[in-house]
């Protein structure tokens, strides 16, 4: 076959799966699991032998137009170079990895086919997103994973939680998606063509006659998609869909798009200073606070969520610095430890027996039923910290050698503004990250809270997946800098001294202030009762301030519900801690300003329905109706009230005239 050939299976077989799983899920449960496995790993094979044969050289394009569309055709095209190789390899591997854990996760969930076909659609969405030569053949994948992430997100739609979160992850996403959409008929009629090939053309051509509008529409539907301030909202809310569609959507699918999407037309976005700075702005306003987040949250699945806002920020930060390499770097190790974070967390909630127990503050005694989630967490928490040498730090350490690069104006990429706010805010990310780290692997696996009931060892098919998933996480990033430069457009991925120093340094430092909170607050915790102060007539300041923190903690009926006295997110954050723990209060924000208006207008558009349309409406039809009665009750048949009134009518008419004639 060729390898264009090749390519078009990768996104087609799992589309035929989802198809057949949902055709044959209710007569043949049986080729459920198969059909969820079998394609997806099919379509890993083939993304692999395509990368093979594209090897990080000349890119592979084929085009055919089906049908002429006016004056801008629309054409099913194939561009694989380098990035989409990789990207498509990440994509397959992840959706393999998520599909083969989901068979035992899920193992007796009534809705495992609908869910196991989801997933495959989406995995196709992605593959055509990220294959696509054509913007439009490319929006139709984006807009694909747009609604399977509205049913996936919304699996347990017996919880009012999972209604709600999938509707708002619809909506949000949609709300960058119009402006996208409209960014896109520009450039396309701008540029003459949707292909992203002639479109690079024209941007080299300098045709472009309103690049900076257009990138900031683009820019838009990115933010949405990839979750970056200020439309990042819908992504912790997310969690409350099933673990695996979690590690899915996180780690190699929807928030991928939106990176790989700036990462395909970064020329037209280097057009624009102006847009490059947004970029930077975007990217580090993302990166620091959702990192100040994360270290206030309590759910394990809302500290990943965070997290994976604050590693996009890191990517779409690369892309301001104007290196699509170091972003797509950073996109390939964050898929692998993030989708092992995410699958570590099932583990961990699939032990407790339920979602309600994902809360850190109530895990105790996990290290020793969860083993194999222990020391696969550890790797990937290692890794998402940035620890050498651990994957996470080589392609970290790539977007703050960019970020210095711009800053310093080596490259003439970027603007050197948008060069030091991604670096600062890179390096203060860095200390943040591997603080919330630090936290959750304190937290969850040498917590203080009340042990939750053991439900049994997991399956076979979560743990395996963990330890395939651990080997990237620890090995990739050293591989793919000696190994991959090509792919990556000959760009040197090599680390520096200077930010490998830098970057390593914050972290550790991170790591160890927390680790140092968590000692002081675990010792407080081990300390007499906090009624106890008052029998000390010198008083002791440790536990005055162990009661003040405690005294912020809702009261609890019984010890399963009392939070970890251990936590040191508080201590760290100190009076922003209530702040962080609600994303700063931007979802308030949102009520007010557009909730709660377009709430306000609803209603009046109701009242002015119900009480002036339909009182004109029901005025139109009684005034006939009396008419009617009143020309009814005249027509009674007597020919003398006939008469009588005849008379009666001539006598008016006759005085009138009178009257008149007078008056004259």
């Amino acid at each position: 076959m060729t390898t264009t050939t090749l390519a078009v299976l990768v996104p087609v077989l799992p589309f035929l799966g989802a198809a057949a799983g949902l055709l044959l899920g209710r007569t043949a449960p049986g080729f459920v699991r198969p059909l969820a496995v079998l394609p997806t790993l099919a379509s890993l094979v083939l993304a692999v032998l395509v990368a093979a044969r594209q090897g990080g050289g000349r890119a592979v394009d084929a085009v055919t137009e089906l049908t002429p569309t006016g004056s801008v055709p629309v054409e099913l095209a194939l561009h694989i170079d380098g990035f989409a190789a990789l990207v498509a390899v990440l994509v397959g591997s992840v959706a393999t990895c998520v599909q083969i854990y989901s068979t035992g996760y899920l193992r007796d969930d009534p809705r495992y086919p609908s869910y196991a076909a989801l997933v495959s659609l989406f995995t196709s969405a992605m593959f055509l997103v990220v294959y696509s030569g054509d913007l439009m053949v490319l929006l139709v994948g984006w807009e694909i994973m747009g609604i399977c992430s509205y049913f996936l997100v919304g699996h347990y739609w017996e919880t009012p939680q999972a209604r709600a979160a999938s509707l708002k992850a619809f909506l949000v996403t949609k709300l960058g998606d119009v402006p996208f959409l409209i960014g896109l008929l520009a450039l396309a009629t701008e540029a003459g063509s949707f292909r992203i090939t002639k479109i690079l053309g024209a941007v080299a051509s300098g045709s472009l006659d309103h690049p900076t509008l257009i990138a900031l529409l683009l820019l838009a539907g990115v933010a949405g998609k990839s979750a970056q301030f200020p439309l990042h909202t819908w992504l912790p809310d997310a969690m409350a869909g099933p673990t695996p569609v979690s590690a899915l959507i996180h780690a190699a699918t929807m928030v991928a798009a939106g990176v790989y999407f700036v990462a395909r037309l970064l020329p037209l976005f280097q057009t624009s200073h102006a847009a490059m700075v947004v970029l930077a702005v975007m990217a580090a306003v993302t990166m620091v606070g959702s990192a100040l987040a994360a270290l206030a949250q309590d759910d394990i699945k809302r500290v990943l969520a965070y997290s994976t806002i604050g590693q996009l920020g890191y990517m779409t930060g690369a892309l301001a610095a104007g290196d699509r390499g170091a972003a797509v770097f950073h996109l390939l190790t964050h898929g692998a430890f993030k989708a092992l974070l995410f699958l570590a967390a099932g583990v961990i909630i699939y032990a407790a027996g339920t979602n309600s127990l994902a809360a850190m503050s109530r895990m105790r005694g996990l290290r020793d039923r969860v083993p194999d989630a222990y020391w696969t967490m550890t790797v990937a928490l290692l890794a998402l910290a940035a620890i050498p040498p651990f994957s996470g730090f080589f392609s970290k350490e790539s977007v703050l050698v960019a970020a210095e690069h711009a800053a310093t104006g080596h490259t003439g990429q970027a603007p050197g503004a948008a060069g030091w706010t991604v670096l600062l805010a890179g390096l203060v990310t860095a200390l943040l990250t591997a603080a919330y780290a630090t936290r959750l692997w304190l937290l969850a696996f040498r917590g203080r809270g009340a042990e939750a009931p053991d439900h049994g060892r997991q399956p076979v098919a979560m743990n395996a997946v963990l330890w395939v998933l651990a080997i990237p996480s620890l090995a990739l990033g050293g591989l793919a800098f000696r190994l991959l430069p090509d792919w990556f457009d000959g760009h040197d991925l090599t680390p520096t001294l200077t930010t490998s120093v830098l970057g390593t340094g914050v972290a550790l430092v991170g790591g160890i202030v927390t680790y140092a909170a968590w000692r002081h607050t675990t010792s407080l915790a081990a300390r007499p009762p906090l009624g106890a102060v008052a029998a000390h007539p010198e008083g002791d300041a440790a536990l005055v301030e162990a009661e003040a923190i405690a005294s912020h903690e809702p009261a609890y009926g019984d010890i399963a519900h009392a939070p970890d006295p251990s936590d040191p997110g508080r201590l760290l954050l100190g009076p922003l801690h209530r702040h962080a723990a609600v994303g700063f209060h931007l979802d308030a924000v949102y009520t007010t300003l557009f909730v709660r208006p377009v709430q306000a207008g609803a209603r009046l558009v109701r009242f002015l329905d119900r009480e002036v349309v339909d009182t004109y409406v029901r005025g139109a039809g009684a005034l006939p109706r009396v008419l009617g009665t009143a020309v009814r009750r005249a027509q009674t048949g007597n020919v003398q009230t006939y008469v009588s009134a005849l008379l009666a009518g001539t006598v008016v008419l006759a005085v009138a005239a009178v009257l008149v004639a007078t008056g004259a």
